[in-house]
């Protein structure tokens, strides 16, 4: 009988013992899967991280870097006009200036389309802008076959700095027509630039839309 009940007690505490590894053994796993899983959810939000700092580095060179170009790029167009700016003195300065205020002042005209208009030029270019108006008046009535009295304003005459070129005044002095050469110019730069642009650098691979 004590033989009986010593075998139970140790196949008893044998169950006991198996019962408890197992629990054990689950217990384990289950710890060993959660502390997997929060290293793995860590590694994966520190990858993320590193990749969201990447992509951040990586957009601010690029855009630091296409400023610079842009940046450069614009230099030199401003360089170029500017270069043009300093050398449009010597226009005024050539045999064909006479002809090319004659075509100033006709677009004057043509735009006013009224019977007298007043000029003003530099005091340097009073003689040449009196031919030039003489020519502009013959060629005027010849198109339309109106008549346009051109006047010399010469008591409002363009500052000396001018670089050449007429204002053109209609509408008893309300009107004024720009057409100095650094008017010319500044016009020029507006319409010009993108052609101006795309010969220099080339065509602009983001640009979708075109005039």
């Amino acid at each position: 009988m004590t033989a009986f009940i010593k075998q139970e007690a140790i196949e008893k505490a044998r169950e006991i013992e198996i019962k408890a590894n197992e629990e054990f053994s689950i217990e384990k796993s289950k710890l060993v899967r959660e502390e997997t899983d929060a290293i793995d959810a860590a590694y994966a939000k520190k990858f993320k991280q590193a990749s969201m700092t990447q992509q951040i580095t990586r957009s601010t060179v690029a855009n630091k870097t296409r400023l610079r170009v842009l940046g450069a790029r614009q230099e030199l167009l401003d360089d170029i006009f500017d270069e043009a700016a300093k050398k449009l003195a010597e226009a005024a300065k050539g045999k064909d200036y006479q002809k090319v205020l004659k075509g100033l002042l006709l677009e004057g005209m043509y735009a006013l389309s009224e019977d007298e208009v007043a000029v003003r030029v530099r005091k340097a270019d009073n003689d040449v802008v009196k031919k030039a108006a003489k020519e502009a008046e013959t060629e005027y009535q010849k198109e339309t076959g109106k008549s346009c009295k051109v006047k010399l304003d010469e008591g409002n005459a363009l500052p000396e700095g001018t670089s050449g070129g007429v204002f053109v005044v209609g509408g008893n002095g309300k009107i004024e027509i720009n057409n100095t050469f650094e008017e010319r110019l500044r016009l020029l730069q507006s319409s010009a630039l993108p052609a101006v642009r795309k010969a220099l650098f080339g065509p602009n691979p983001n640009r979708k839309f075109f005039d």
